[in-house]
């Protein structure tokens, strides 16, 4: 006889299902020892009968929430196959949703090797600030090398209102100034993929709640 349950009661009792079943699993006994002139066994203390009994009867009752907790998964795993969110980034299955969700959290079997995204985003923040510093760096010895110059041509004392000279210190300063070469305007790419990935993962997290709240399965 088949039964129907919303996605999130299946993943409560999934979740209490392996509590019960690691917890049996620990306390079953199913092999103890005897000696032929006693009528209990070592380590239960209990007769023969009533050992077999106990045994049986805790394999049959694991075997039976293993079944029980698969047929569950099941019915989860096919639903979230299925099952369609949307998000302002486009539609996702369930299972899609949930796999994207772990991978951009490093939640998945890659951990934080498949937070591309993450990934990206921290390569350009670096890059950026060490190419800023160089640019900054370079510059200011620059600018110290020109006014070396400035002071050659004038010398430290002295006034002059003839401006061509320093001339070409300024076409000096000019051709070895140190710039960005910023082709993609990577402060504003950074920003529309911090935005992208916040927006997203706070839609998955609110999309996947509402699809188990709402989702039925049948457990057969």
């Amino acid at each position: 006889m088949s039964e129907k349950m919303l996605v999130t009661q299946a993943l409560d009792e999934r979740d209490l299902l392996v509590k019960k079943i690691t917890d049996k699993i620990e306390k079953a006994s199913f092999v103890d020892t005897i000696k032929p002139n006693e009528d209990k066994v070592y380590s239960k203390r209990i007769t023969r009968d009533e050992y077999t009994r106990e045994a049986e009867s805790a394999y049959q009752q694991i075997v039976d929430l293993i079944d029980r907790y698969q047929k569950i998964d099941s019915a989860i795993v096919a639903s979230n196959a299925k099952t369609e969110i949307t998000t302002s980034y486009g539609k996702f299955t369930v299972a899609g949703a949930i796999a994207l969700r772990s991978r951009m959290r490093s939640q998945g079997s890659y951990g934080m090797d498949a937070d591309f995204e993450g990934l990206l985003v921290g390569k350009m923040k670096n890059e950026y600030n060490e190419r800023v510093r160089t640019c900054d760096l370079k510059n200011g010895q620059l600018q110290n090398t020109a006014e070396s110059m400035r002071l050659s041509i004038l010398g430290k004392d002295t006034k002059t209102k003839d401006d061509k000279p320093l001339g070409v210190v300024d076409a000096y300063v000019k051709e070895n100034t140190t710039e960005l070469m910023d082709p993609l305007d990577i402060k504003k790419k950074i920003e529309t993929l911090e935005e992208k990935t916040n927006t997203l993962l706070k839609e998955l997290d609110t999309q996947i709640k509402v699809s188990n709240a709402t989702t039925l399965i049948e457990i057969v």
